[in-house]
């Protein structure tokens, strides 16, 4: 009996510097990359500023992802954006609100978006962006198991503000887009000091690209590519297809490199009105636990478009 209690309590302590390594591991080093989207086609204004403008009218959207649902603490994030044209020539405004919460912390930005495009064509458009953005971070360290009585972790740290700014290139036709984009510059280290946390930005580099055909009268088809570049973290590729049917039904799918495989539907209301939802199953050794059920994402955009201006058809992109 004697020898069975030296072993639990072994195995015990064992799991606690474990556990304690583990937490120490991730105050000390906190290092933050941007929220991950597989609808990313929709939602072009999060993560490129020359976007804004470049359907022409006033367009607002909101996303909700839930991300390894069943897992305590996994990803969830909310975006809200809205952007149009302005009454002088070539020039957009945008406004984006992306929340991101991860166990016991939460991010949020606040961007404010400017373009300026040029017509390079009868079709081409050249947009240049610069995006001005605030970042309000809170770590919530009473929501961590606690194995340690360091009096760091007996309080809150929350509200730090910070701002930043970024910029990008967005290239379009009717049919073709491509742009290139780095939201946040400056790598802000948010703590730092006597604190026993680092919460560190870094710097994402994005490319996104995509292109439509005209399958038929009836049927569209779009391929599209998003690549995301961060230093201390695997290569993000997406590579998605999506097929348009008589304007309204879309049905697609994805592959995130080493990542993931996704399923995406969406329903355009109206020309004006756009649903869109998705779903992705984990390819690594986290998507084959019992508490991952797969990641959800829901999208919806509205574009008030004049009687003047009405499309024939909705935009794919």
């Amino acid at each position: 009996m004697l020898k069975e209690y030296i072993y639990i309590n072994k195995v015990q302590l064992l799991k606690q510097v474990v556990t304690f390594v583990a937490l120490s591991f991730g105050v000390f080093c906190y290092g933050q990359q941007d929220a991950q989207y597989t609808q990313y086609m929709y939602n072009t204004i999060s993560v490129n500023p020359a976007y804004a403008g470049s359907r022409g009218h006033i367009s607002i959207g909101a996303l909700h992802r839930s991300q390894w649902v069943g897992l305590d603490g996994a990803p969830t994030t909310q975006t809200f954006n809205a952007h149009s044209p302005i009454g002088y020539r070539g020039v957009g405004l945008g406004l984006s609100i992306v929340n991101d919460e991860i166990g016991p912390t939460s991010e949020t930005n606040f961007d404010i978006d400017f373009s300026y495009t040029v017509w390079t064509s009868t079709e081409g458009r050249l947009s240049f962006g610069l995006k001005a953005s605030a970042n309000l971070l809170d770590i919530r360290f009473l929501e961590l198991n606690q194995y340690t009585t360091d009096p760091t972790l007996q309080q809150d740290i929350d509200n730090r503000l910070s701002p930043n700014i970024g910029a990008g290139v967005y290239y379009h036709t009717n049919k073709f887009y491509v742009g290139l984009s780095v939201p946040r510059f400056l790598e802000t280290t948010h703590f730092q000091g006597s604190n026993l946390s680092t919460a560190k930005e870094q710097m994402n580099l994005y490319l996104i690209t995509g292109y439509v055909w005209d399958l038929n009268e009836f049927l569209k088809f779009k391929p599209a590519l998003l690549t995301k570049v961060v230093q201390g973290a695997p290569l993000q590729v997406d590579l998605s297809a999506n097929f348009m049917l008589n304007d309204k039904f879309i049905l697609g799918a994805a592959y995130r490199w080493d990542a993931a495989f996704s399923g995406m539907a969406g329903f355009n209301v109206s020309n004006k009105f756009l649903i869109g939802i998705a779903y992705d199953k984990e390819t690594t050794e986290l998507g084959n636990t019992a508490f991952n059920d797969g990641s959800f994402e829901v999208i919806f955009r509205y574009d008030f478009i004049s009687t003047k201006n009405n499309l024939k058809s909705p935009r794919f992109f």
